[in-house]
């Protein structure tokens, strides 16, 4: 049952794309698309063949897995549809289908990826994570997610990427299974550099 608090909050960001109708598409966009140069940027980060943007996707990919299923395992306990299911005259501006909603995997899925870029990334890393605020709030703006929803999701994206970023710190076991896999890629693929030197 969401309370009214968050039913409140979840209006007045909704509301906004009745008063600022304009701003729809590229909310729209935030929402729905954005997912899709996310996943360009992790293929394009880990085709440069540097040791840390691969150590920082593959950082990533782990976070996500990990925040996901806490996410699963968190909505089992706790349940509610999208706020177009449940309230009346919801500015629903994509579809979806009806299910738990809680928390919101697009979320997750932005501040575990972001984060780690922000771990590695200082200083352009913020401009990620400001991304995975703007696509958290599209979510609510959209109709599919109550605030409770992206607020829980960002949590766990958080925490999980700190998590895996501490955990490397100690036991540097992603790093050992990064050399392993250059290895194996070297000998398939040998980079430009070594190409010529032969």
């Amino acid at each position: 049952m969401i309370s009214q608090f968050h039913s409140d909050v979840f209006r007045w960001i909704n509301d906004l794309g009745k008063q600022y109708s304009v701003l729809n598409p590229a909310v729209v966009f935030l929402a729905e698309y954005m997912v899709y140069i996310l996943a360009v940027s992790m293929m394009i980060y880990w085709i440069t063949r540097s040791v840390q943007n691969r150590m920082m996707v593959l950082q990533g990919g782990i976070s996500f897995i990990i925040a996901e299923i806490l996410g699963k395992t968190a909505g089992l306990i706790y349940y509610h549809n999208q706020p177009f299911a449940v309230l009346p005259e919801v500015n629903q501006l994509i579809e979806h289908e009806i299910d738990n909603s809680f928390p919101s995997d697009h979320t997750i899925l932005f501040f575990s990826i972001c984060m780690s870029y922000w771990l590695f990334r200082k200083k352009s890393g913020w401009l990620w994570l400001v991304l995975a605020c703007c696509v958290a709030v599209s979510r609510v703006w959209v109709g599919v997610h109550y605030p409770v929803d992206i607020a829980v999701g960002a949590c766990l994206g958080i925490l999980s990427a700190v998590f895996v970023y501490w955990i490397e710190s100690k036991s540097a076991l992603l790093a050992k299974c990064l050399g392993w896999y250059v290895q194996i890629e070297q000998r398939i693929l040998p980079s430009r550099s070594k190409s010529k030197d032969a």
